[in-house]
C-alpha cells in the first residue's frame, strides 16, 4: 500500500487529509470524532481575541443543489469562533496531548496591529499546537472590521503580519489566501517574502446564494435582511485548482508549500490538487454534508490509485501536472481534433445536434435516408468538445486527433505564429480579449 504519511511544512500527520478551519473544527468534541474516523489533521476554527464575536441565531447557510438534491455549492455567513478563547486553548492543548500523531493547526484572526499578534501567539504556542494558519481570507463580517479578506487583499499587509508571526512565534506559519482578489500570485508572493512556511487556498468566495422572491431578501436571511457570505463546495473546485496551479508555477513562489482547499469531495479531487502542486489538502463542505466517515473513501481511494500508478508517497505525486499548465499563447495550434459519434451507442436524442446547430459550428448533420442520424461534418467541426459534454451517453462521442498542420476549412497550413499574437508589441489590441 502506498505510504500516505504527510510532512507538510514540517508538520507531520498520518495522511494528507486535514479538516479545514470551519464549523467541523469548532471544538474538541468534533475534532476527536474526526480523528477517530481517520483524518490526518485539523485546522481549528479561527480564534480571535476576547470578547468573542457574536454569531446570528438563525440560518447561517444557503445551498446550491443539483437536480438530485446533491449540494454542489454552500454559502455561509458564520463568523469565526464565538467560544471563549481560554476554553478553545485548553481544548486544543488536551487534544494534541491525546492525539500526538495527528496535526493540530490553529487558525488565527486578530486586528492588524502588531501588539494583538504579539499577545495571542504565545498563548497558542503554549498549547503544543503544530502550527498556525493566518486567516486572511474570510470575506464576510470580519472583513468589515479590517480583518480577514481586508488584510488578504493587500499584499503589503500580508507580508507585514506574516513577518510579525515569524518574529513572535517558533511555530510553522501557513497563510490562508483569499480568492476575492484580481491575481492570487501577489498575495502568495507577499506571504513568501514575509517568511511564511506555506500558503493555503482558497478561502471562500464572496457570494449571494439566492433571493427569496416572496420576501425579497437574500438567502440566508436574519429578520428579513441578508448579506453576502462565503461560497464553497464542489462548484468552486475549478477556481481553486487554477489558483493553486498559478502559485505552483510562479517563479517567485516555487519553493512555497501549498495546502489545497476548495470543493474536495473525494480522493480524485484530492489527487488533482496534489498533482497541481498541493502538498496536502483541506476539506470542509463534504464533511459537513456527508460526515467525517468520508475519510475512509478518501484514504483508501488515494492509496489504491497511487499503487496502480506506481507512486510510493504523496510527494511523488505533488506537482506532477504543473509542467503541463501553460499560458494560452504556448498552445500547439497545429494540433487538430474532430468529433466522432459511435452509432452503436447513439440513442438519437439530438442534443449534440441542437447544441452545435444553435450555439456552435453547425457541424452535425441530422438526417440520412429520411431517418434521424447524427453525423459529424469534418469540414465544419473545430473539435470544441461541446457535443461530448452535452451527450447523455458516456463514450458515445469522442474527439479523435487528425493529421497536424492543415486547417481543413482552408486546406492551408496553420500559422502557429498566432500563438504569440497577443504579446506582439505592434498589436494595438495586445492583452485584450
Amino acid at each position: 500500500m502506498a505510504d500516505l504519511r504527510s510532512n507538510f511544512a514540517g508538520i507531520k500527520s498520518s495522511n494528507p487529509f486535514w479538516l479545514a478551519s470551519a464549523p467541523p473544527t469548532d471544538k474538541a468534541y468534533n475534532v476527536v470524532r474526526a480523528f477517530e474516523a481517520g483524518w490526518g489533521g485539523v485546522v481549528w476554527k479561527t480564534l480571535g481575541e476576547d470578547p468573542p464575536v457574536v454569531n446570528v441565531n438563525g440560518p447561517r447557510y444557503g445551498a446550491m443543489h443539483a437536480d438530485d438534491r446533491r449540494v454542489i455549492g454552500l454559502n455561509n455567513i458564520e463568523l469565526i469562533s464565538d467560544r471563549p478563547l481560554d476554553i478553545n486553548l485548553a481544548e486544543i492543548k488536551q487534544v494534541k496531548r491525546d492525539w500526538p500523531d495527528r496535526a493540530v493547526v490553529v487558525s488565527l484572526m486578530v486586528p492588524c496591529e502588531e501588539e494583538s499578534w504579539r499577545r495571542i501567539l504565545p498563548m497558542v504556542e503554549d498549547t503544543g499546537a503544530d502550527g498556525i494558519e493566518l486567516n486572511f481570507g474570510c470575506p464576510h463580517g470580519m472583513s468589515e472590521r479590517g480583518m480577514g479578506a481586508a488584510v488578504g487583499q493587500i499584499p503589503d499587509y500580508v507580508e507585514m503580519v506574516t513577518r510579525w508571526c515569524k518574529q513572535f512565534s517558533r511555530m510553522p506559519v501557513i497563510v490562508k489566501l483569499t480568492p476575492n482578489i484580481t491575481d492570487i500570485r501577489y498575495a502568495a508572493r507577499a506571504a513568501t517574502k514575509g517568511g511564511a512556511d506555506a500558503v493555503s487556498l482558497i478561502n471562500t468566495i464572496n457570494s449571494i446564494i439566492s433571493v427569496d422572491l416572496d420576501t425579497m431578501a437574500p438567502n440566508p436571511h436574519t429578520d428579513g435582511k441578508g448579506t453576502h457570505g462565503g461560497y464553497c463546495g464542489p462548484a468552486v473546485k475549478p477556481i481553486a485548482l487554477n489558483m493553486v496551479s498559478e502559485i505552483a508555477r510562479d517563479p517567485e513562489t516555487l519553493s512555497t508549500p501549498i495546502s489545497g482547499i476548495g470543493g474536495i469531495s473525494n480522493w480524485r479531487d484530492a489527487a488533482e490538487f496534489i498533482a497541481l502542486g498541493a502538498g496536502n489538502v483541506q476539506v470542509c463542505t463534504a464533511a459537513m454534508v456527508y460526515g467525517f466517515k468520508i475519510i475512509e473513501e478518501m484514504t483508501s481511494g488515494l492509496g489504491r490509485w497511487m499503487d496502480e500508478k506506481g507512486y510510493d508517497t504523496v510527494g511523488d505525486v505533488t506537482g506532477r501536472a504543473v509542467e503541463n499548465v501553460t499560458d494560452w499563447k504556448y498552445l500547439n495550434l497545429n494540433y487538430i481534433t474532430k468529433a466522432k459519434i459511435d452509432q452503436d451507442l447513439c440513442i438519437k436524442c439530438g442534443r449534440c445536434h441542437i447544441a452545435c446547430e444553435d450555439t456552435s459550428h453547425q457541424a452535425i448533420n441530422t438526417v440520412k435516408d429520411g431517418e434521424k442520424y447524427y453525423e459529424v461534418n469534418d469540414d465544419e467541426c473545430v473539435g470544441c468538445n461541446l457535443c461530448v459534454i452535452t451527450c447523455p451517453i458516456e463514450g458515445c462521442i469522442s474527439l479523435e486527433q487528425m493529421a497536424e498542420g492543415t486547417d481543413p476549412r482552408t486546406d492551408k497550413p496553420i500559422d502557429s505564429s498566432y500563438a504569440n499574437w497577443t504579446t506582439n508589441a505592434n498589436n494595438p489590441s495586445a492583452g485584450q480579449e
